[in-house]
């Protein structure tokens, strides 16, 4: 994706009003079909909620209705060839998203070792584990981006994700 963003930017500065947004890995909300449903579907399969050793690595998140907002804003406001980051929350601790999905589905919370997360999640298991913090600081600052939907752990304890 990095490459198609370059061929944005560089369109900036043959003058076309053109900015990019990035969206961290979870972009949670009514209609999630993302990966916190994937995590869901495998502790439903497994039996068990899993995180990777302590769980302490952390993901960055955002509402769709504030991830909505910000594309909003970047086509009315934006200067040419910025780059947004539609981060909202910079790190939500795998850990605690394990154990709302075990709450959620009434499954044991459980620590694999890296080894195990690749046979537990398929090919979910080499980014489980991953610690990607990001910021939306400087996104916030230049064009004023305000998130003001819930956050992960609240849209998992509240907005439908374990009904089937």
């Amino acid at each position: 994706m990095r490459a198609k963003s370059e061929e944005v930017l560089a369109a900036a500065s043959r003058g076309v009003r053109a900015s990019v947004v990035r969206l961290p890995p979870t972009v949670h909300g009514r209609g999630d079909q993302g990966f916190v449903p994937q995590l869901i579907e495998v502790a439903r399969r497994t039996g068990v909620s899993a995180y990777v050793g302590d769980g302490s690595n952390r993901w960055p998140a955002v509402h769709r209705l504030d991830a909505a907002r910000l594309f909003r804003l970047a086509l009315e406001t934006a200067p040419a060839g910025t780059r947004l980051h539609a981060v909202a929350e910079e790190g939500v601790v795998m850990r605690s998203i394990a154990e709302m999905i075990g709450r959620g589905v009434g499954s044991p919370v459980k620590s694999l070792t890296a080894e195990e997360a690749m046979a537990h999640f398929g090919f979910l298991g080499m980014l489980v584990g991953r610690d990607i913090p990001a910021s939306s600081a400087i996104t916030r600052s230049s064009i004023g981006w305000r998130p003001q939907e819930s956050d992960l752990l609240t849209d998992l304890n509240e907005g439908g994700y374990f009904l089937r």
